[in-house]
């Protein structure tokens, strides 16, 4: 009788023993955060911009570009080892090539498909620049080459798309400076002062494109970059309209100058400069 009680005992105490770690493994269990269902989206600046705006911001970047030259749609400036397309000159390497600036081209592309846009035979062939250098495409183009012929057309007929494409890249550059910004609240403030003055999303749409977000560690000279960020980490401003836009023309055109004199004597970067500080002066408008 004994044994069986001593039995009984250690019975009941396992079994106790084992319902009260339950009770706390599942006490535990709760208090461990569950992952959430879906991953945050990216946040975009909440711009608006009518149809009509954009159009208007499409015809001036297309003449800082191209001199709004349709010829000029498709191009490969003296100097450079890639081709420009588009009204924004949107960068092509070839395959395996490195370049030091960002690539644009295939995320238009890529946009393009998005929208359900059929594309012209050489965009929906070829997912790299397929020109070995400067000289072959433009021997094309002298000989009036039927599927250069069909991208100049496209890209000129489209540059209502190319322009909601670079708005779009506007929208997401925010976050990316933000993340890396020395002092976000005053960039995210100046971006805003900016973009709220009259006119004042032509320069930020114009600038992003032109000079990318500041955010690419590539993209520098000496260490130090100029992209839109670097644009805006200058200036200090509180004022919107007017003076806004002045400050960011003067804090463009010294970004740019501290560009041409970080860069390297041999690349001669300072025969683009005049057309750079030019480009600026626009921003004032």
């Amino acid at each position: 009788m004994k044994r069986n009680k001593y039995k009984l005992l250690i019975l009941a105490s396992i079994t106790a023993f084992s319902i009260i770690s339950f009770g706390l493994s599942n006490k535990n269990m709760t208090k461990i955060p569950s992952k959430p269902d879906t991953e945050e989206t990216s946040k975009k600046a909440g711009l608006t911009i009518s149809k009509a705006e954009l159009d208007v911001v499409a015809d001036k970047i297309f003449k800082n570009e191209a001199g709004g030259k349709k010829e000029d749609i498709v191009y490969w400036n003296i100097g450079e080892d890639f081709p420009s397309l588009g009204i924004g000159h949107f960068i092509w390497y070839r395959e395996g090539q490195r370049g030091k600036f960002a690539e644009s081209f295939p995320q238009l592309v890529a946009y393009y498909r998005a929208h359900n846009i059929k594309l012209p035979k050489i965009m929906e062939e070829n997912e790299y620049s397929p020109w070995a250098n400067r000289d072959e495409l433009f021997r094309q183009k002298r000989i009036l080459n039927k599927d250069i012929i069909e991208l100049t057309n496209f890209l000129y007929n489209t540059k209502d798309i190319q322009v909601s494409f670079i708005f779009e890249r506007l929208e997401n550059s925010l976050e990316k400076m933000l993340e890396i910004a020395d002092n976000p609240e005053n960039v995210k403030k100046q971006f805003y002062r900016v973009a709220k003055s009259p006119n004042g999303l032509y320069p930020l749409i114009d600038y992003v494109n032109f000079k990318g977000e500041g955010t690419t560690r590539t993209e520098t000279y000496k260490g130090e970059g100029w992209g839109l960020l670097q644009v805006l980490e200058n200036m200090k401003g509180t004022e919107s309209g007017k003076a806004a836009l002045e400050e960011f023309s003067n804090s463009a055109k010294f970004v740019l100058e501290r560009r041409v004199k970080n860069s390297d004597p041999a690349k001669n970067e300072k025969k683009w400069l005049a057309g750079w500080l030019n480009r600026c002066d626009t921003y004032k408008n």
